[in-house]
């Protein structure tokens, strides 16, 4: 990303980190009291703004200030008795649902500006890497004695380069992540309003109340599963064999990837079959499925008409698992289907022409094979198979 980004500035000093947090808040402040803004909903937005704001340019200890102080602000201002730091026991729950969901945004916007920062760095870095596997390559074919230990150097290489590719892709998806979790966490915001509301009247009705609360149990531990999928994809590791459900990665992966395609107005269609489980690494499998779709996301952006995304699983020869990813976008580059998957091969204006190259890396790894065609009467169809755990054992 450039460094004139405005959003990508430098973190100030800590002392106007802190002092980031009080004018935020107090601004939050300011303009919720102005009579065009008394709403219900003003003051809780204009806070989490603040937090967010203060949170993305100072890090987590100012945005932990401002968090304390929106809170105090809040309860002081907006929430009865008026001007008295002594709550009501019916505000408590109001004031404990708006506390934590402003830690929850302060501590996301921080963890977004570090994954965009890692981000920059890691695009910094991977011509550089990407030159150091020439290099060893070349050592390969020079030193024959040495090949063992040069080929293990390469796996790891190979390893941190994927890893880059994922952390590359799974940055520039950071808003439509935000956005994932932002829905539940939006849910269980209205769903305590609601609790509130049924236990503030004359006649408290406790089934109603229940039910909300149920309902803020359920939103939280969606955004909680959210993150965990999140995580992993961003973690670091030694690649892990496991017995791995194809079309359950592949609904994990279209969870993920929800909000990128509604914003671009695709339409995501599945055809699972029933599969046998096969022997992979599921971070690596799912980071394969990532780069297929929002491959054919990107390939239909520019596109007028239908945008329609569809994948299929199936069992393909020999019992081998076989997916497909099919899309309505501009298609494959004439007469160079099998040139995309070589690397720092594009088509993209910012593209780094690697993520098919290392998604067939991936692939091959694990004694698979994965293909392009072009679709009729425009699109592209990617496919990749792998063989089932019965086929593995044989």
């Amino acid at each position: 990303m450039p460094r004139s980004n405005p959003l990508l500035w430098p973190k100030p000093p800590v002392i106007w980190s802190y002092g980031i947090a009080v004018l935020s808040v107090t601004a939050a402040l300011i303009i919720s009291r102005l009579p065009a803004f008394h709403l219900e909903a003003a003051p809780v937005s204009l806070f989490l703004c603040a937090i967010m704001f203060t949170a993305w340019f100072g890090g987590v200890g100012p945005g932990l200030l401002a968090t304390a102080l929106s809170t105090l602000a809040f309860h002081y201002y907006f929430l009865p008795p008026m001007h008295s730091l002594a709550p009501k026991a019916a505000e408590i729950p109001r004031i404990a649902i708006f506390t934590v969901s402003a830690l929850i945004v302060g501590l996301l916007s921080a963890a977004q500006r570090s994954a965009t920062e890692s981000l920059r760095r890691a695009r910094d870095d991977l011509r550089g890497t990407v030159q150091e596997l020439q290099r060893s390559n070349e050592a390969l074919q020079a030193e024959s004695l040495e090949r063992k230990h040069a080929e293990e150097t390469l796996r790891q290489a190979q390893a941190d380069l994927a890893h880059v590719s994922r952390v590359t892709t799974m940055g520039e998806l950071t808003a439509s992540l935000a956005h994932e979790v932002n829905q539940p966490i939006a849910a269980a915001v209205t769903n305590a309003n609601t609790c509130l509301r049924w236990l503030a009247g004359d006649t408290p009705n406790v089934e109603e109340a229940r039910a909300a609360a149920t309902r803020i149990v359920k939103d939280g531990m969606r955004a909680a599963e959210i993150i965990s999928r999140t995580r992993l994809l961003f973690k670091k590791g030694t690649p892990q064999r496991e017995l791995v459900d194809v079309n359950e990665a592949i609904r994990e992966m279209i969870v993920l990837l929800r909000s990128e395609a509604t914003r671009y107005k695709v339409l995501v269609r599945t055809e699972l079959a029933e599969l046998p489980q096969i022997m992979g690494d599921r971070v690596q499998l799912q980071q394969v499925m990532m780069n297929l779709i929002m491959n054919s996301i990107d390939a239909m952006k520019v596109v007028d008409g239908t945008r329609e995304l569809i994948i299929k699983s199936e069992r393909g020869e020999d019992e081998q698992v076989l997916v497909s990813i099919s899309d309505t976008g501009v298609g494959l580059p004439p007469q160079q289907a099998d040139q995309i998957f070589k690397a720092f091969f594009t088509t993209k204006a910012q593209g780094t022409g690697m993520g098919l190259r290392i998604s067939r890396s991936i692939v091959e790894s694990h004694g698979g094979r994965l293909w392009a065609a072009n679709n009729s009467p425009r699109g592209a169809s990617f496919h990749f198979a792998l063989p089932s755990t019965a086929e593995a054992k044989e």
